[in-house]
Formats: structure tokens, sequence, C-alpha cells
């Protein structure tokens, strides 16, 4: 109730009031509260982040019109490079952007063909179909972390009834990347398959990739490029040398402490791709164990031929050559016995034998190691004396052909491959590090922004109460004040008796400067009134 009569009081106060000092209250009681509102706003100014950067000029109109659309606040960077949002809208700005298609990026894919116009001839609906191809192509390059744009190229000659006249596709594609970014081989290669599997009969030879500085990527077979390493098999050298030295560091940890040892490891690769065939064949040393693959004999007889033979007659009836008489009288008449004249004979035998033969396919593996070398620096034993005082000593041999022994274990130590290895006892000379002093709490970044927020709203609370209390209090006080003064015709007058004689005028003159002298407010408001009143 107290409340309540205190604004009805107030209200009734500035209802009395002059017209010229209401207006006055009511400009100053608004610039206070604009000035509040603005502090307010300052203080509470949204942390602005990168929405999209480096989008054409297409793009960046389509989006800021979204923008508009969707009521998100937006900035420019400077140069116009990047657009900015508020930091708590940034991932649902983007997702509902998306959903629009945006940004598109320049490359347009398949909605090309979305758009078909009435009456399209097979020509405009060939280029439409392979510009939509080459704007997937682009998109699906693009989503790889290293390549920032890329731009699709298909050169797809038309296909004839004669198949000697055919030409096969080719394509190129030009990337790209962001700075500090590269592409290594085998990203290369797939990239080349992936363009050559969405192209009918497109080979992968026939595709290249270029970078934003006009390099070839896709090296083929007799560039010098291709002769070079690749980042890949840097890599796994790399990672044959590091391997070795940490498990080096590991074994000698334990015997001359933690940063004692210092372990270079060099690794020879051999990353040349050799297959040999080879087809040898060898004597038959045991003729009696041996295979026959074939045998053949030839045997002839050449002689005298036979007596006279067939019926007889006149042709036939003659004695025989060289006929002799038989000496036994028993045989009757003597007869001829017919000669036999000398016989040779000829025999030819050939036997082929099967031929031993080896055919020997090797391949030799990719990534062998040929030749590994190592260095190892041991640092000095620390040793304390009787006194306490310690002082940096060689290690024994003893100890030393020790550590020679674990690390030709630990590295794989091959003479026959011509390993190397090389330790060496030397004392360690570590620099003298200068202790860091640590930043006082009014330096550390962290302290610094804390205390910047809060400034703001320091700086906020100062302003608005300067305004109320200073400005605003002040003037309503005043303004109570004069009202509530008594009016001048109320103001009480001093009797005072006219023991002299003087005439009642000039006693009245008297009295005037004497309440004058005492009291000059009254005298001010009474002629305030006066000048206020429109009598």
């Amino acid at each position: 109730m107290a409340g309540a009569a205190g604004t009805i009081g107030m209200l009734d106060v500035v209802g009395r009031m002059p017209a010229r000092a209401i207006v006055a209250l009511m400009v100053m009681a608004a610039a206070v509260i604009a000035m509040t509102t603005g502090a307010w706003i300052w203080a509470r100014e949204p942390d602005y982040r990168v929405l999209y950067t480096n989008v054409s000029d297409r793009d960046g109109g389509a989006i800021i019109a979204a923008l508009g659309q969707l009521n998100v606040p937006y900035k420019h960077a400077e140069g116009g490079g990047a657009i900015l949002v508020p930091a708590s809208l940034v991932h649902d700005t983007r997702l509902r952007l998306a959903s629009q298609g945006l940004p598109k990026g320049g490359n347009v894919g398949f909605e090309l063909m979305e758009n078909q116009r009435l009456g399209a001839t097979q020509f405009q609906e060939r280029i439409n179909y392979q510009r939509g191809l080459e704007g997937e192509l682009a998109k699906s390059i693009q989503s790889l972390s290293a390549v920032q744009a890329a731009r699709v190229h298909l050169a797809m000659p038309r296909q004839t009834s004669f198949l000697r006249d055919q030409q096969g596709p080719s394509a190129s594609v030009l990337v790209s990347l962001y700075s500090g970014k590269s592409l290594d081989r085998a990203q290369v290669s797939g990239i080349r398959h992936l363009v050559a599997s969405s192209v009918s009969d497109l080979n992968a030879d026939s595709v290249s990739v270029i970078d934003q500085n006009g390099g070839l990527l896709s090296a083929g077979a007799g560039d010098p490029a291709a002769e070079r390493l690749d980042p890949s098999q840097l890599a796994y050298v790399r990672q044959i040398e590091q391997s070795t030295a940490a498990r080096i560091e590991s074994i000698l940890e334990p015997l001359v402490g933690v940063n004692n040892a210092r372990v270079q490891v060099s690794a020879d690769v051999d990353f040349l791709r050799v297959e040999s065939v080879a087809e040898t064949y060898q004597p038959n040393q045991d003729s009696k164990n041996a295979a026959v693959r074939s045998q053949q004999t030839q045997q002839s007889t050449t002689g005298a031929g036979a007596g006279p033979q067939g019926v007889p007659g006149a042709l036939t009836n003659q004695p025989p050559p060289g006929g002799t008489a038989s000496p036994d009288a028993k045989a009757g008449p003597t007869s001829m016995t017919a000669g036999t004249a000398p016989t040779s004979m000829r025999k030819e035998e050939a036997t082929s034998y099967e031929v031993d033969k080896t055919i020997k396919h090797t391949k030799n593996p990719v990534g062998s190691v040929k030749r590994m070398t190592a260095a190892v620096v041991v640092n000095f034993r620390k040793q304390t004396d009787d006194k306490g005082k310690s002082t940096m000593v060689a290690r024994p041999p003893e100890q030393l052909e020790q550590i020679n022994a674990l690390v030709r274990e630990a590295m794989g130590f091959s003479k026959e491959r011509g390993d190397s290895l090389n330790i060496v006892n030397a004392a360690f000379d570590e620099p003298v590090r200068e202790p860091v002093a640590e930043l006082p709490l009014w330096k550390q970044p962290d302290n610094i922004a804390l205390a910047k927020e809060i400034g703001r709203y320091l700086a906020f609370a100062a302003l608005a109460g300067y305004l109320f209390f200073g400005v605003l209090k002040p003037m309503l006080r005043r303004a109570i004040e004069a009202r509530a003064l008594p009016a001048p015709q109320a103001a009480p007058m001093p009797q005072v008796e006219m023991a002299t004689g003087e005439e009642p005028g000039g006693d009245s003159l008297v009295r005037a400067r004497k309440l004058a002298r005492e009291d000059p407010k009254i005298v001010a408001n009474v002629v305030k009134s006066w000048v206020s009143t429109d009598e």
C-alpha cells in the first residue's frame, strides 16, 4: 500500500509540474532508457564464428538471402572472405542451409536432368548428362579432406557401329588443395579409379590428375615422377627406422637410465618389383635310372640267292651252279647241292631319354630391408664419492659389450646383409635450462579474457547507476521539492508594531528586505510563481 501511495503521489506531483518540465523529464527518461538498452546490447553482443569461407559470389548471395529468411544475424569478415554468424547458431544454420542445397560450390550435378525442356534434342540430352556426371564426380572428389575444390572434364567420343573406328573415353581432373595439404600416391590412384569406375569403358590409365599449380599428380610408367619414392614408401621407411630405434631405446633404458641414450637408425629398403622365370636343362648322370622316352631298333641281312625253283621246264631245268659230286655210293647218281654264299647283317638301334628340365618362378618381396645401420651414443654414468660429490665417469668395457650385444639383437643385426652398428660412450653436453618465470595472474590469457567480460558488465552497471542516481533521480527530487514549497500568498509575514510612526508602505518594504536576507529561497519561489502564473 505504501508503494502504491508513493506512486500516486509521484504521479500527482508530475501532473502539477509545468508542461516544459514534463517534456524535459520525458526526454531525459527516454535518453536514459536508450543508453541503458544500448549498453545492455553491447554487453550481450554474441561471439561470431565462421559459417562458410571462400564461397563464390553466387553462393554467397544465396546464403545471405537464406539467412535473412531464417532470421539469423550475420556479419562479413574483412574483405568479404567469410560469412560469420553467432557461435551458438553455427551448426544449426549449416544443417538448415544444407537442407536447401547450399552452398552449391559451383558444381551442378544431375539436378540438370530435372529441368529438361520439352523438345530437347538427343545431343542436348547427352551434353546435360555429361555435365551432370562431371558435377557429381567433382562433388565426390571435393569430399576428400585435402581437396578444396575440384573440376572434372570428360571426353566421351560418340560411339559408332564400326568397332575399328571406336575411340575410348578419357578424363582429366583438376584439384585445388588446401594450403599445406597434399595427396599421396594412393589417394591419386583412388581418384583415378573413382572416375574410371563411373564412366563406361574408361580405363584408369586414361585419367589425368593435376593440382592447382599445374603439377601432374598421376604420373604413369616411364615418367620421372613415377621413379621417385612416393609418400607411402617414405612413411614405410620412417616407420621401420622409428620402430627399430624405439626397440633399442626401450631395452637400454633399464641399464643406462632415462634420456641417457640417443639412437639413430637408417634403413635401406628395396622397393623394386623383380619377377624372374628360369628354365634349366641337366644331363642324365645315371644311364641305368634314366627315363626312356622312346626306343627304336632296325635289323637287315644280305647274302647269296637260293637254287632254281619252280615248275621244271626248259628254262628252269638247268644244273645248279658250282655243283659237286657226292662220294656216297648209296646215294645213287651223283647230285649237286646248292652252295651257300657269304651273308652280311645290319642292325640299328635308337634310344631317346627324357631331358631334365627345371622351371623356377621367383618374385622378390617389395619393401625388403637390404641394409640397416645404427648409431648409439650412451652417456657417462654418475658416480658419487664418499663426500657426496657426483661426477660423470665412463662406463666399463664389460657394460659396453653387454649394450652392444643387446642392440644387435634388438635391431636384428645380420652380417650377411652388411649391417653396421656403432656404439660410442661419451658425456652429454646438456645445455643449462634457465627456469621460465611463471606468468602472473594479471598476465594470463584466461584471466585477461575473464576480466574483460566482467569489465563489460561493470561498465554497463556503472552507466545505468549514473543515469539513474545522477541524472533522473535528482531531476525528480527537484521537481518534488519545487512543488512542495508554499505559495507566495501564503508566506507568513512578520508583524512589526509601528512604534516609530512610519508609514505602512515603508514598513512593508523593510520587512520584505529582511525576509529576503533571512530566507532567499522563499523570495525566489515567489518570483517564480509570479512568472509562471497567467494573471
